[in-house]
């Protein structure tokens, strides 16, 4: 896992970090690891198979629309990726 070091932290960050971190009763470290994790992933974001399928839905295809593109579809499984 990987592992950060944020240098230049005004003092009086760090002491208002640590004060938050024991009003969620846990270390300043898992609170500055829910802090970040909340800006980058924040719970209200668009998912691309839920915005795909959302979208699937209101084309309103009928059966036979829908068995056409699954006939153009690629069905040849995909090959792996292959890291070095």
């Amino acid at each position: 896992m990987p592992a950060v070091t944020i240098r230049k932290l005004s003092a009086e960050a760090h002491r208002a970090l640590k004060v938050r971190a024991a009003q969620h009763g846990r270390s300043t470290e898992a609170e500055m690891r829910d802090i970040l994790e909340a800006a980058v992933r924040p719970p209200h974001r668009v998912k691309l198979g839920s915005l795909l399928a959302s979208i699937g839905r209101e084309a309103d295809l009928t059966e036979s629309e829908a068995e056409h593109f699954d006939r153009l579809r690629d069905k040849t499984p995909a090959e792996p990726v292959k890291l070095r």
